[in-house]
């Protein structure tokens, strides 16, 4: 038992950087995004808002799938279910991507900072 918690935790901490952008609290992010003046601080801000962005973008396709899905299926089929629930997906699906967007923007210009703060 001891070996397999020993395991976990190098595991762990051999994939934590990886999963680092992930981790970040709103309270983390805003202190970062404050305080940012080094590459290495704008490279994790940008890492950050990718993963979102992915993540976003995921939940988006997801939805617009839901959304057909629903579509096809004749029992689901009906002027009831598509107000309720074909158009609550698309709704999300177009929310969520612009969301994605948005983070990606985001991404792309703490990028920038980044190489411009490399630059000095």
């Amino acid at each position: 038992m001891k070996r397999i918690a020993i395991v976990l935790v190098a595991v762990l901490a051999l994939t934590a950087p990886t999963f680092a952008a992930e981790q970040l609290t709103p309270a983390q992010l805003a202190s970062l995004v404050a305080s940012a003046r080094t590459t290495t601080e704008h490279s994790r801000i940008a890492d950050y808002y990718r993963a979102q962005a992915d993540k976003l973008a995921a939940e988006s396709n997801d939805h617009t799938k839901m959304a057909a899905t629903f579509r096809a299926n004749p029992a689901t089929n009906n002027e009831k279910r598509v107000q309720a629930t074909v158009n609550h997906c698309e709704y999300l699906a177009q929310t969520l991507k612009a969301s994605s967007e948005k983070a990606r923007a985001l991404a792309a210009e703490h990028g920038q900072m980044a190489k411009a703060a490399g630059l000095r």
